[in-house]
């Protein structure tokens, strides 16, 4: 199990030094995405080649969380086929509403840390957003009910 410090350690890196903080000229792919409640948004851009996202980056603001979370699912997304991102972002989803299995979560790499946010209901909008916006942007329709 992951402590506390691992967490942080890893959403500020996520907030201080974020990789896909960008823009990206010539994406096929942009939608941007809101969390009403609190005010998070991010403009997500995906540059795809046939099935593979080939790049990905994107801009916003808003807390720790958000921009964390969307910046990690970007370095996992990027090189992959869409329906293993449509997988990922399944599992993500599952372990924030506390139903995925060990295994899974292990599969989620440095995206697990966010794993106890499942216990901060108030955040779980935030963790979710750049998944959600992914899931819709791949699939043209947004998750079912969140």
């Amino acid at each position: 199990m992951q402590t506390n410090s691992f967490y942080n350690e890893i959403l500020t890196e996520h907030n201080l030094r974020p990789d896909f903080r960008r823009d990206l000229p010539g994406a096929d792919i942009v939608l941007d995405g809101v969390n009403p409640s609190c005010g998070d948004e991010i403009q997500l851009k995906l540059k795809t080649d046939g099935d593979r996202i080939v790049d990905g980056a994107f801009l916003g603001d808003g807390c720790a969380i958000s921009q964390a979370s969307v910046d990690i699912m970007l370095g996992m997304i990027i090189g992959k086929r869409k329906e293993e991102a449509l997988r990922l972002a399944d599992i993500f989803m599952r372990m924030i509403r506390g139903e995925a299995s060990e295994e899974e979560i292990d599969s989620l790499e440095e995206a697990s840390a966010l794993r106890d946010i499942s216990h901060m209901p108030a955040r779980v909008k935030c963790a979710m957003l750049g998944w959600r916006t992914m899931k819709e942007a791949l699939t043209g329709r947004s998750p079912e009910g969140k």
